[in-house]
């Protein structure tokens, strides 16, 4: 026997498995801003995709402070790479970073728009509002080559369910048709989530996000083409941000959105010394005034976790950022609320198929 047959055969006998089969969550891909000529807002350098095996899309919420009950996420992680992301601690479960591998390494989850057509389809099912998405961009770069949210967009126009997206990337205007149709059942609302108006400022902020005037431009397109779009001033950074609230609802307003939304900024958990650290190193001379009005609208603290205060905030600033943007709100012409979305015309396309037969 050769020594190389003996080791071979030893390895074998001495192991439960014979094989290496492939790992479901091998990456998918490693990409390069050269990949990506076609979008000038694509991935950074060595961003990674990773095959995500989620046995189900919808994710349940309980919060009183979100108005949807469930929402889809066709990737984990987020390519745009906003300092501010709330969704960055989601990574830690992953044994990843909230930092750099938030947006450098991506789950795809490629099963998407089948297992949201399983969810849909079962008979407990009841038609609901389903968002896109609430924890990471549906429409980060990435979807321009792997078009799940697309498909996942024309699942719920086979149901007529209604969905609600909340997006920073004018690659929401590709699917302008699919959102016409659905539309059409009353089942279809954009929210443009705009920061700042300053074009510097996002660049540093939200790196490779649309910029601020090309989200306007997508407001435009939506309105033009009959969509129900509005605009999510998210979040609002006290002291370096929330002077643009009337500013950002009247540039909205002039660009069609039909509603306003916001939200003051919140940073759970590791988040809070990423941002301390973005503070520092990009407004330096600002940074102590920032942390500060944080801790004012947030109880001392750099975050409040409990309902009914993450979202909004509370004391004395957190009061004024309301009556500022209720008060530009109605300047600008927006009505009070949001869209109002209809599940009168959902059906199973499976069960009318099987019908016909």
């Amino acid at each position: 026997m050769s020594a190389s047959h003996e080791s071979r055969t030893r390895s074998a006998t001495g192991r439960g498995a014979r094989a290496n089969p492939a790992n479901r969550f091998k990456p998918l891909d490693r990409s390069t801003t050269e990949d990506w000529l076609d979008d000038p807002s694509g991935p950074a350098p060595d961003t990674e995709f990773w095959q995500d095996a989620s046995k189900s899309i919808l994710s349940p919420n309980d919060s009183p402070d979100i108005p949807f009950t469930y929402s889809a996420n066709p990737y984990r992680g987020c390519e745009h790479g906003c300092a501010y992301c709330y969704a960055r601690p989601t990574h830690e479960y992953l044994e990843l970073s909230a930092g750099i591998d938030f947006e450098s390494k991506i789950g795809v989850k490629q099963q998407a728009p089948q297992l949201l057509h399983r969810a849909l389809s079962k008979k407990n099912w009841q038609p609901q509002v389903i968002a896109l998405s609430g924890v990471t961009d549906a429409y980060q770069p990435v979807e321009r080559k792997l078009g799940l949210t697309r498909r996942c967009l024309q699942v719920a126009l086979d149901f007529r369910n209604p969905v609600a997206i909340i997006t920073k990337n004018h690659l929401v205007t590709r699917d302008i048709d699919v959102l016409s149709q659905l539309t059409a059942f009353d089942c279809a609302a954009v929210y443009l989530s705009i920061t700042t108006l300053d074009t510097e400022l996002a660049r540093k902020l939200e790196p490779r996000a649309s910029t601020p005037e090309n989200r306007l431009d997508a407001v435009r397109a939506l309105n033009d083409a009959g969509v129900p779009t509005g605009v999510l001033v998210a979040p609002v950074v006290p002291g370096l941000t929330d002077h643009e609230l009337p500013a950002i609802l009247k540039a909205a307003k002039d660009a069609g959105a039909q509603f306003a939304g916001y939200q003051v900024l919140r940073l759970p958990f590791g988040l809070k010394d990423l941002f301390r650290d973005w503070l520092e190193t990009h407004v330096p001379t600002q940074a102590g005034k920032v942390l500060n009005r944080i801790r004012e609208v947030r109880g001392g603290e750099l975050n409040e976790t409990r309902f009914g205060a993450r979202m909004k905030g509370e004391g004395v600033y957190a009061e004024q950022i309301k009556q500022m943007f209720q008060l530009a709100r109605k300047q600008a012409g927006f009505a009070p609320g949001g869209p109002r979305l209809s599940t009168d015309h959902f059906r199973d396309p499976t069960d009318r198929q099987e019908k016909l037969f």
